[in-house]
């Protein structure tokens, strides 16, 4: 299932999100979700965009990963998120462009040899 699925059906869900820094979360139920659209109407379009953008989002991080190479996934990644280059580990680089740990430290030899 995924996450939309799980909170349309008030299911557990088996993912989570790891911050590699200090955050606030939210929690809001699909109860007082729903109370929240009724009473601002405009917090409903202001969660459809941010559901929208956020599958958008996943489908090109998708299409990436079946499509492209592990360098071109990491070029990719390195221009959407120039802040976060230097900022996340290695290990957590190397998972969302879906290699292991290993390879990505011998992908990033290979590109500074080449450099």
């Amino acid at each position: 299932k995924n996450r939309m699925d799980v909170y349309s059906i008030h299911s557990l869900c088996n993912l989570y999100i790891e911050s590699n820094e200090a955050s606030e979360v939210l929690l809001l139920s699909k109860a007082n979700q729903e109370k929240l659209y009724a009473e601002v109407p405009k917090f409903e379009r202001f969660f459809r965009i941010i559901t929208e953008n956020s599958l958008v989002a996943y489908q090109q991080r998708l299409i990436d990963n079946l499509s492209l190479e592990a360098e071109e996934r990491y070029n990719n990644f390195c221009k959407r998120y120039p802040s976060l280059i230097n900022n996340l580990p290695k290990k957590d680089i190397a998972s969302y462009i879906g290699v292991t740990p290993e390879f990505f430290s011998r992908m990033q030899a290979k590109m500074l040899r080449r450099t």
